[in-house]
């Protein structure tokens, strides 16, 4: 008689758990988004998936055993650095947890990633991006709110299309962004910003909402709307300023970031300090604000030898 056996739970499936477990820290503690957690997730399945090859558990793996993991993969700097990033935080929750009395990610180093400067654009290649979405139809009255806000703001896409109406403030001119972990953070918005705003809201979005069968749904709150009447998607915002920067001549690496970039460097190239523009980034270390200084010294050095008489030898 051939006697049936269950199969030992390996370590793939033991890290099930603990991945679980670490996922639902990260939402309802940190709040943190569902791509993060899905990158997150997908990182920790690897390491379960190479422990189990190597017959290790999760809770018994040590710092070489980690290194090496890190060591095999096939990736770029940028996503190495995230799963090294991922492995850390994973093991101080369970540290924290006392699932394990030792963090082996404690002296864990990633690879030191180079520093890419971010794309920015001149201000009159601004103005010229601006003026793109033309004519009076609720599309292009949307386009023009949704571009001047987004430089007016330095917003990231993701804040853009989950701007609710009751996050402006058009009498103000102040509107209140929520950022990464739903932070939320209190932002100026320029004249010209406030007006094409008022504009849309008054008679393009009533036109858009009209154009909606059914009743009042949630995505109607929502303040920039797609041709059907519901909220804009992270896609729809993206093939709109793709899309303009085409008929600018802007499209080479032109995304919406580039718009929050380009509100950064003309903020400090005009004089605005660099703990104001912190807060208004919405960024939590002062350190990645810095990048912009880099940008606003090479516009300098440029100005300078541009100009001065002096400064190539050749006067």
């Amino acid at each position: 008689m051939t006697t049936v056996q269950t199969p030992v739970a390996g370590p793939a499936r033991a890290i099930e758990p603990l991945i679980l477990g670490f996922l639902d820290y990260l939402e309802l503690e940190r709040g943190l988004s569902r791509n993060t957690l899905d990158a997150y997730r997908c990182d920790l399945m690897q390491l379960g998936d190479y422990l189990q090859r190597h017959e290790l558990l999760a809770t018994e793996a040590t710092h070489g055993d980690l290194a090496s993991f890190l060591t095999e993969l096939d990736v770029a700097a940028s996503t190495l650095a995230r799963k090294t990033a991922c492995l850390r935080s994973f093991y101080r929750h369970l540290r924290r947890e006392g699932t394990i009395e030792h963090d082996p990610t404690a002296d864990l180093r990633g690879p030191r990633k180079p520093q890419r400067l971010p794309r920015v654009l001149s201000r009159d290649q601004v103005a010229r991006l601006l003026s793109q979405p033309s004519g009076a139809t609720p599309l292009a009255q949307r386009d023009r709110a949704l571009l001047e806000l987004m430089y007016a703001c330095g917003l990231r896409a993701s804040e853009a299309i989950g701007l609710e109406l009751s996050d402006m403030d058009l009498e103000e001119a102040m509107l209140c962004a929520r950022g990464k972990g739903s932070k939320e953070r209190i932002v100026p918005i320029g004249r010209q910003a406030v007006a094409a705003v008022l504009a849309y809201c008054n008679d393009g979005r009533p036109s858009l909402i009209a154009a909606r069968a059914g009743g009042v749904t949630r995505a109607q709150t929502r303040l920039f709307l797609n041709s059907r009447g519901t909220g804009l998607t992270r896609q729809g915002l993206y093939k709109i300023v793709q899309g303009h920067a085409r008929s600018a001549g802007l499209s080479e690496r032109m995304s919406p970031h580039t718009l929050r970039h380009s509100f950064a460097t003309h903020l400090l190239a005009g004089g605005c300090d660099l703990r104001s523009l912190q807060e208004m980034l919405g960024h939590a270390d002062l350190a990645t604000t810095q990048v912009y200084t880099h940008l606003s010294a090479d516009r300098l050095k440029h100005a300078y030898f541009s100009a001065h008489p002096r400064a190539t030898g050749a006067g």
